[in-house]
């Protein structure tokens, strides 16, 4: 089934995508914002000089003709009337013939054939007096009564009005009627009216309102073509620093920027090249400093493993004899145990993250479930739970299908994720949450304690950095968990997200991808938590919706620190 469009609302879609493409173009080029204001500021420069030229050259053209139509009327009429003056005409067809005589001399030096004439009312009878004469072209009331009647108040003046006439060519043309009075003797005084026609300065004015507007289109299409010019010739060098700060972001510390010349532009390129220089000597510097405290950190590491191993040998030793010491000796050696247990962990934290800062971490990835590797950490950290009064539970909704990571790594995280829960979920229950889409994997955990501000969760993947560094540790941390969790989670093509609020709790969620290679578009658990009663259960907790079931109780098993 097919509808038919409207070519309305074709033309429309049209409109809409030309209007897009041009906004586009506007917001990412200089090169054109530049050449259209050019164009729209002188184009209306242009407009504005051509039409204050246009009226005054107008105005000045229409006021000499009328000049020139009032000089030559006066000569007209003055002519005119000497003709009359000089006639000794004593009967009514003399006077006629002299009348004749007087009008074909306003036509000759007027040079213009539309006249009238009309004898002033009032004036007495005569039986000499010639008819009135009254042209084809100014009748029709083109002579207004207005005109008339100045004429006959003022005599020996001289008065116009603008009319319209016949053109040349027939057509209506602009033209102006001439109104003064002549004396014709045995008659009385007569009106006299002369029409003249501006075809010609009409003509001649459209002639130069066309040569301004060509010679303004021109002069527009000429700045815009030298805007273009000046503008590729100022915006290239500057394409040129985009596209090497591009280069130089992407890692190639090398490129450098030609200097032409001595202006402005080869100060630019001087001083971009000069900063590029420092910046490669600066990032240099900082790589081998870098290199440098990777292998002291390594190499330290090393070679503390030694005596820390004799160290830790002695330790078990006196640690398995503590029954036969005395209580302060015991005690000793409990410390001794626990303190060398921690820096052990500690060099292992510290060689980790010398990896990762020499970029030398390989993933032993294989095909692992989430939700297993979670529930063998939450068997794994149930006595530790227990020991701080709090209830580990695991909600696994979604399908569960197997991810492409590192499991050693991966457990890592979880286990990282759930003693910090531990220890600051205030001993009440912590969610561990698994689900999955068809594109990524994601774990979260819950705890319900007193949360963090803003200002901590963005610093809580700094190394050694605590929340509150008075807050006795009683899990034993090293203060760089979180930021090798981070660093697995990264490893991955996952996130590491952190959500908390004071009074209602934290969130950890990890989202990893099913296959290496391919980021995860849409995480398959939200990190803000949805549950109403966030700031401590009453019952049992919930998470989107769901019912949290306790955890399955571990089986008796040493529980490590986390």
């Amino acid at each position: 089934m097919s509808t038919a469009v409207n070519p309305a609302e074709r033309a429309a879609a049209w409109a809409r995508g030309r209007a897009q493409r041009l906004s586009v173009v506007w917001q990412r080029s200089l090169q054109f914002r530049t050449v259209l204001i050019t164009l729209v500021l002188s184009g209306l420069a242009i407009l504005v000089i051509g039409v204050t030229i246009s009226f005054t050259v107008a105005s000045n053209l229409f006021q000499n003709q009328v000049d020139q139509m009032l000089a030559s009327t006066a000569t007209a009429r003055s002519a005119a009337q000497d003709v009359l003056d000089a006639s000794d005409a004593a009967d009514r067809a003399t006077v006629q013939a002299v009348t004749s005589s007087a009008l074909e001399t306003v036509i000759g030096v007027s040079g213009s054939a539309d006249i009238a004439l009309f004898r002033e009312p009032g004036t007495a009878p005569s039986s000499f007096a010639p008819p009135d004469v009254l042209s084809p072209d100014l009748g029709g009331g083109k002579i207004s009564p207005e005109l008339r009647e100045r004429v006959q108040e003022n005599p020996d003046a001289q008065f116009w009005q603008s009319i319209e006439l016949a053109g040349p060519d027939g057509e209506p043309a602009p033209g102006i009627v001439v109104g003064t009075d002549l004396v014709i003797q045995e008659a009385g005084r007569y009106e006299l009216y002369i029409g003249y026609d501006l075809a010609d300065a009409t003509q001649t004015l459209a002639f130069m309102q066309l040569t301004g507007a060509i010679g303004a289109v021109a002069l527009i299409a000429l700045l815009s073509a030298i805007t273009l010019v000046v503008v590729r010739w100022v915006i290239e060098p500057i394409q040129a620093v985009a596209a090497t700060s591009r280069r130089l972001e992407a890692g190639d510390l090398g490129v450098r920027l030609p200097v032409k010349g001595e202006d402005e532009l080869a100060a630019l390129a001087e001083s971009f090249n000069g900063m590029a220089d420092t910046l490669q000597a600066r990032i240099r510097e900082l790589a081998e400093l870098s290199v440098m405290q990777q292998r002291f950190v390594s190499d330290v590491s090393h070679e503390l493993r030694t005596p820390l191993t004799t160290i830790r040998l002695a330790g078990d030793v006196l640690y398995g004899q503590r029954d036969d010491f005395p209580p302060a000796t015991a005690r000793t050696a409990e410390l001794l145990k626990t303190q060398t247990e921690r820096f052990e962990t500690l060099l292992a934290d510290l060689l980790e993250i010398s990896r990762y800062d020499a970029g030398s971490v390989e993933l032993e990835s294989e095909p692992t479930n989430l939700v297993n590797l979670a529930a063998e950490s939450i068997e794994s950290m149930h006595a530790l739970a227990d020991e701080h009064g709090s209830e580990l539970r695991l909600l696994a909704p979604g399908g569960h299908l197997d991810a492409d990571v590192d499991p050693r790594r991966i457990r890592r995280i979880v286990r990282n994720l759930i003693g910090n829960a531990i220890e600051h979920g205030e001993g009440r229950p912590i969610v561990v949450a698994v689900d999955s889409n068809e594109a990524a994997v994601a774990l979260s955990v819950r705890d319900y304690g007193f949360g963090m501000s803003e200002q901590a969760v963005a610093r809580v993947f700094d190394r050694f950095w605590r929340a509150d560094p008075s807050r006795k540790r009683s899990i034993g941390g090293t203060g760089l968990g979180l930021a090798i969790s981070l660093e697995d989670a990264v490893a991955h093509g996952g996130t590491l997200d952190v959500w908390s609020r004071e009074g209602r709790g934290t969130v950890f969620r990890l989202v990893l991808p099913r296959e290496r290679g391919r980021p995860p578009a849409i995480p398959p658990l939200p990190l803000e938590p949805s549950d109403p009663d966030a700031t401590g259960p009453i019952g049992a907790p919930t998470w989107g919706g769901h019912e949290v079931a306790p955890a399955p109780e571990p089986a008796a098993e040493e529980v490590r620190d986390a």
